[in-house]
């Protein structure tokens, strides 16, 4: 297993993400218990020591199982993290309820690292407004040593992580961010390790396989991949990957069954990054992937000047190809919730005054009313 130094303590490089385990008859709440000590098993014996759960996972269930679980195990032999769900706004006001909710079902005294969950658009008003007391809160139980690192995660995009840590950089011991080699450009994630990096916060990987997206690939992608590299797997180029980033330190997988652990354990015995032609094909693969699912907009704005009902169309269209990449998922309705409804998709009014400017011939029109169909 490879080791990351995070201050006087040692990380696996991979981390056990739990939001993914074994379930029973396809439901989400329930885990399969026995599975899941197997895999987690396997894993300590291996030398993962760092474990991630969450209030919301598995519908509130991840975090008593992983509890349970890891109960079995000496207290100093493994890191845990778990989160604020301030992804949900009706929470904001109960960070004490919570928090003390989550060491009773984890059956700890204190957590090893803690995050605020989820800092995005939605969300950062609240996590910023001190009325709340979220950060007074979790600083004082940092204080009491029941937090030992605080931290964040965020799918934010960089005006709304400045904004988090131009308030709260100072404070946070290590950021959470969704990172691969689709999204080092698709979701400008190397500008966001940038921030990180300039603010001396050491990065975690969160969706290294991009919710399973690069487990496998079309087969032309992994024909050009297997001729640098025959012996590696699709899914242990992603890693490879993150492995190539200094700045990284712990890469969380979220594992389902036994096959993903051994796998993964495989992979990260040893470190082996990208060399710089192998780096330049990969990101060839994911520029080719991201752009026959994205249309071609350069936030030139001749359009944002020309719309009679002021949306900020090139950020509609990022958005767009995003939600109709992944097929679907949060990310885009997330950020769509801090948006007035009369600037979302559906105040198109299909004017097409937009579309008599775009240079790049954008059918911005349909694309409105497609996004809209797709949201509902």
């Amino acid at each position: 297993m490879i080791y990351k130094q995070f201050g006087d303590i040692k990380l696996s490089a991979l981390g056990f993400g739990c939001m993914r385990l074994p379930v029973k008859n396809g439901i989400n709440s329930e885990i399969d218990e026995d599975a899941a000590r197997e895999m987690i098993g396997r894993a300590m014996r291996d030398g993962v020591n760092y474990y991630d759960t969450a209030w919301g996972y598995h519908d509130g269930q991840s975090e008593t199982v992983v509890g349970k679980l890891l109960a079995e195990y000496p207290r100093d032999s493994f890191y845990l993290a778990s989160k604020f769900p301030g992804y949900d706004l009706s929470n904001m006001d109960k960070v004490e309820s919570i928090f003390e909710a989550q060491l009773k079902k984890c059956r700890v005294e204190y957590f090893d690292f803690y995050l605020f969950h989820n800092v995005c658009e939605m969300n950062v008003d609240a996590y910023l407004d001190e009325k709340y007391g979220i950060f007074e809160y979790l600083t004082k139980q940092k204080k009491l040593g029941r937090i030992k690192h605080l931290g964040f995660s965020g799918h934010g995009e960089m005006p709304v992580l400045k904004r988090f840590l131009e308030k709260y950089g100072e404070y946070m011991e290590f950021g959470q961010l969704q990172i691969n080699y689709l999204d080092w450009s698709f979701q400008n994630a190397k500008e966001k390790v940038k921030l990180l990096t300039d603010y001396g916060i050491p990065v975690w990987v969160m969706e290294p396989l991009r919710g399973g997206k690069l487990a496998s690939l079309p087969a032309e992608h992994e024909k050009v991949l297997k001729e640098l590299r025959p012996y590696e797997t699709v899914p242990a180029w992603a890693f490879r990957f993150l492995q190539s980033i200094p700045e990284v330190t712990v890469i969380l997988s979220g594992m389902s069954d036994m096959d993903q652990v051994e796998g993964n354990l495989r992979t990260f015995a040893e470190n082996k990054p990208l060399s710089q032609n192998e780096m330049s094909a990969l990101l060839r693969v994911a520029d080719i992937m991201t752009g026959r699912a994205s249309l071609p907009c350069t936030a030139c704005k001749y359009c944002t000047a020309h719309c009679p009902q002021g949306l900020d169309i090139p950020e509609l269209i990022k958005l767009y190809n995003e939600h109709r990449f992944t097929g679907g998922g949060f990310i885009a309705p997330m950020v769509l919730d801090s948006y007035d409804r009369n600037k979302r998709p559906g105040a198109c009014i299909g004017c097409k005054s937009c579309e008599n400017v775009c240079p790049q011939g954008i059918k911005i029109s349909d694309m409105m009313k497609d996004f809209s169909t797709r949201l509902k």
